[in-house]
């Protein structure tokens, strides 16, 4: 089977998930709250970009996320949301075919791997969601790697279910697409070289981002590019990489009918015409 590779999400940690909705509502940004993972102590709110989405990630029940030492994301959101009271963009999610072939390959290539795992969320009408999740690690990135996951229904009934419950389409700043999730990183080179063995997808030529005074380069992925971005002096990129090391820390919108950057929820928004 030939693995394919798309953008599923970008994860937020977030003392109260619900919180977001009303400041993305003010800027014409839908969001919902998602549901619970009551087999993992944590909760979320969502906003949907087509396929592409964000989640606000919350911990409900602090006693059952301190076990989830396997799954990964449960553990660094106890790690740097309880612990170190660090909120934001966090980690992103890559959506993919064949989990267990990709925790084969990750293994040959020195990752540690934890997964593929079950997951579930059930939602506030009461059906349940499935996926699985696959966590590859390595102790010479500063930067959380992405994980993945294998989501039990299709993209087509998926993206079907979203539209019926309303998730989709609902914006009223425009019609805007998730154009991409912006990492700032301390080496672009050896970032990108890094990304690479987990995912093999096409590299931009390098160009200076004047808003965030740095070098940048973008990993094509399907769905939603990666931006990553190292500082070439002081500005937006190199405030954040002081305060909290490497991290995604903005989101990219385009068709919003307007120009403009703002700092919400911990991160920065681009909207786009």
């Amino acid at each position: 089977m030939i693995l394919k590779f798309a953008f599923d999400h970008l994860v937020f940690f977030s003392n109260k998930p619900e919180d977001a909705l009303l400041p993305l509502k003010n800027k014409g940004i839908h969001a919902v709250n998602g549901g619970r993972h009551e087999n993992w102590g944590t909760y979320n709110s969502l906003a949907y970009f087509g396929l592409s989405y964000i989640e606000f990630l919350g911990v409900e029940v602090l006693g059952i996320a301190e076990q989830q030492d396997d799954n990964r994301l449960v553990a660094e959101i106890v790690e740097k949301l309880v612990s170190k009271k660090q909120e934001g963009p966090a980690k992103i999610a890559i959506r993919t075919n064949n989990l267990e072939e990709l925790a084969a390959k990750f293994k040959e290539e020195g990752f540690t791997v934890y997964g593929p795992l079950p997951g579930e969320r059930v939602r506030a009408d009461g059906q349940v969601i499935r996926w699985s999740l696959l966590f590859p690690e390595s102790k010479t990135s500063e930067l959380s790697l992405p994980f993945f996951i294998q989501w039990e229904k299709s993209d087509e009934e998926r993206l079907a279910e979203f539209e019926a419950q309303g998730l989709v389409g609902m914006h009223t700043a425009g019609n805007p697409t998730f154009t991409n999730a912006a990492f700032v990183v301390r080496d672009l080179e050896k970032t990108l070289q890094e990304w690479g063995r987990l995912v093999n997808l096409p590299v931009s030529a390098e160009f200076t981002d004047l808003a965030l005074n740095a070098r940048c380069k973008t990993l094509k992925l399907a769905g939603t590019e990666l931006l990553f971005c190292t500082p070439i002096g002081e500005g937006i990129a190199q405030k954040v990489l002081q305060e909290k090391g490497e991290t995604p820390f903005m989101v990219t919108l385009n068709g919003t009918k307007q120009e403009q950057m703002y700092e919400m929820q911990d991160a920065y928004w681009r909207f786009e015409d």
